[in-house]
């Protein structure tokens, strides 16, 4: 008999903080309201650091991912854990489709289904690239890179054609350490913000605008981004889905970010399958549809 239904997993920054802020807040809200959404429906839980190297990972039946938002700090660490904690409980999603998705390659895929993704070049550790070159290639005017495994935008930089000769020291010295992603820089994220669009089970929950503050190009509100719950349109939704039903089995939850890019076409910017932020505090009944999932999951397994 194991101890826990489900180990909610999050770092250790939110696990009891000593220290608070409006952004813990929202992140101990939103990892309470799934908690709350669990035990509703009798299930045990426990919300644990997923580098908490004194738990035993066998005695529970599954472990969620929430709030993991320093893995790409540590990422060799993370994937050890990983493959170990697969062999010792069922991971929410499931361990092939986290283990894709942890790297943005996965954008490749995406396109050879047939979905819209902006135009991107990758570029492979330690192939000394030139920068210039792959934006002289592709007749981009302004680019945005980003590594390839990477979150709360870890080394995404925008770059004009002006500055992009003077980056190439850095761009070396960046690629030298992991894969990065180079991309033409889609106007309409600071013009008209990113749709985070939240799937349950595979079916459209809510939606987030995400738009960056003036000045910069991060929507995210580490970078004093903002957020407001929106009702986007159809193909939006749609697209969304249509990117859900690739996948098999069905995500349990996901989310799908899309902007309008240069041609005002919705294309997907990330598919997000692992620890997306889900901004359960704009509708609390979604958690409670993800807790009904995960205990009628839990229902199966012991069937």
């Amino acid at each position: 008999m194991k101890d826990y239904d489900v180990v909610i997993l999050t770092d250790s920054r939110y696990v009891n903080p000593e220290k608070s802020n409006p952004y813990i807040a929202n992140v101990l809200k939103e990892d309470g309201l799934v908690q709350d959404a669990l035990e509703s429906e009798n299930l045990k839980t426990i919300k644990k650091d997923w580098n908490d190297s004194s738990f035993n990972w066998s005695n529970t039946k599954t472990a969620l991912f929430r709030s993991t938002w320093d893995y790409f700090d540590q990422f060799s660490n993370f994937q050890k854990w990983l493959h170990h904690v697969n062999n010792q409980c069922v991971l929410i999603n499931p361990f092939e489709q986290i283990n894709w998705n942890l790297d943005k390659h996965y954008l490749q895929d995406l396109k050879s289904w047939g979905l819209p993704i902006p135009e991107s070049f990758f570029v492979n550790k330690n192939s000394n690239t030139v920068l210039k070159n792959i934006v002289e290639q592709k007749k981009w005017k302004h680019i945005v890179i980003k590594p390839t495994v990477s979150g709360a935008a870890r080394h995404t930089y925008s770059l004009k054609n002006e500055e992009i000769e003077n980056f190439q020291t850095k761009w070396i010295k960046l690629t030298n350490e992991e894969d990065f992603i180079v991309q033409e820089f889609q106007n309409n994220v600071i013009k008209k913000g990113e749709i985070a669009v939240m799937l349950i089970g595979g079916e459209f929950s809510h939606a987030i605008l995400k738009k960056a503050k003036k000045g910069d190009f991060r929507v995210q509100d580490d970078f004093g981004g903002t957020v407001e719950i929106i009702n986007p349109s159809k193909d939006i939704i749609q697209l969304a889905e249509q990117t859900i039903k690739k996948l098999t089995p069905t995500p349990i939850y996901a989310r799908v970010d899309i902007i309008l890019n240069n041609e005002n076409q919705p294309v997907i910017m990330e598919l997000e399958l692992i620890e997306p932020e889900l901004w359960f505090r704009f509708k609390e009944d979604s958690a409670n549809k993800l807790g009904a999932l995960v205990k009628e999951f839990l229902n199966n397994l012991d069937t």
